[in-house]
């Protein structure tokens, strides 16, 4: 009998780039002009380098973020190329810190670049190396439509949905709900009343405010109400849920399974949105999407499309792929396939990442 053998982990390469956005995204959290990524190659002693990205959110965050990946260098080098293992031991020299903020974004970019060197070390797709098949995926535009006003709002969601997609998503949480209420306005004249719209308050609303705007809201035919208020206020949410006729969409900040669990007990929402980074990379997301099943609650994806594509495709419940084109710049190549407004991850082996080199460097921060 042949045995097969993946090697260990030869090298972990950190890089952090600020690339460009088409659409600079304003919310209620704040503003993103660009997109701050630190880059991770992980390559085996066999040649398979594991690519990921993650995403900082700001760049006041990126150097200290990168800077934090390569001290964990020493941990990963050398060590089989299983990445349950390398989870396991990561997860555990930070027990007495914690799985949240940067320690967390780490361990979940080191997790996706692990899966994808294991993916290309056997010459299959993620998602087949995790025991599934390519699935088309319902895709919604969530590059744009920021707090931008009426005019400019409906002038933008008719772009997106001109790009093929009859689904987006809009930011609320204007400073009053007058406004909300024109913007919403503007955007469902310009896009008809065919196109699903999606909306996110992204955390801007104290407890009391969210519960008159989402009455306000009711009848509106929106897809969902997305983190209308603090995303750890599961009581409240689940207040609001009880409530509202219009489903309730939260779970992008929930950092790891364990908080995943504790909003699904509390009954916190119709809905469940992973963020691959935060909840822990493929590990972690494959611990989410085992905890929705047994209700049905449907799993929509958070940024990454193009690693969440794969991930989607053997999630159970799955229900939306979030599609985001701020990784754009600095890829060889588009990381999943999108026509019609639908999704489907690519065939070749691993997670689909590849980088432009010569637009790394264009975009090098540092």
């Amino acid at each position: 009998m042949t045995e097969f053998r993946s090697g260990t982990v030869k090298s972990l390469r950190v890089r952090a780039v600020e690339a460009p956005m088409a659409r600079p995204l304003q919310t209620s959290g704040g503003s993103v002009s660009v997109a701050p990524l630190v880059l991770i190659d992980l390559e085996s002693d066999g040649g398979a380098v594991g690519r990921s990205y993650i995403f900082a959110y700001t760049t006041r965050a990126l150097a200290p973020l990168a800077r934090l990946v390569e001290n964990l260098a020493d941990l990963v080098v050398g060590e089989p190329l299983a990445p349950l293992d390398i989870e396991a031991k990561l997860r555990a020299s930070f027990r007495l810190l914690g799985p949240q903020g940067l320690t967390g974004m780490a361990l979940g970019g080191i997790d996706m670049a692990a899966w994808d060197a294991l993916a290309r070390a056997r010459a299959l797709p993620l998602y087949a190396l995790l025991g599934g098949t390519a699935q088309t995926l319902a895709a919604y535009n969530s590059k744009g439509l920021g707090l931008i006003g009426p005019n400019r709002a409906g002038f933008e969601a008719a772009e997106l949905v001109g790009e093929g997609f009859g689904a987006i998503k809009l930011r609320l949480g204007y400073p009053s709900l007058a406004e909300d209420l024109e913007v919403l306005r503007s955007v469902r004249s310009a896009v008809g009343e065919r196109v699903l719209l999606m909306t996110d308050y992204n955390q801007g609303l104290s407890l009391a405010e969210a519960e008159r705007r989402i009455r306000a809201l009711e009848g509106l035919d929106l897809a969902w109400i997305e983190e209308p208020t603090r995303f750890d206020d599961y009581q409240g949410h689940a207040r609001l849920r009880a409530a509202a006729r219009t489903p309730i969409q939260l779970g992008e900040n929930a950092w790891g399974p364990h908080e995943m669990a504790l909003a699904i007990a509390a009954g916190a929402s119709d809905y469940f949105m992973i963020d691959v980074m935060k909840i822990g990379g493929v590990t972690g997301w494959l611990r989410g999407a085992a905890l929705a099943e047994p209700s049905g609650l449907r799993v929509s994806s958070h940024l990454f499309p193009e690693v969440s594509a794969h991930l989607l495709a053997v999630t159970p419940t799955r229900h939306w792929l979030e599609y985001l084109d701020w990784a754009e710049p600095i890829l060889a190549e588009p990381g999943l396939r999108l026509e019609k407004g639908q999704a489907r991850p690519l065939e070749a082996p691993g997670n689909g990442l590849s980088w432009d080199e010569a637009a790394v460097e264009r975009y090098r921060a540092g």
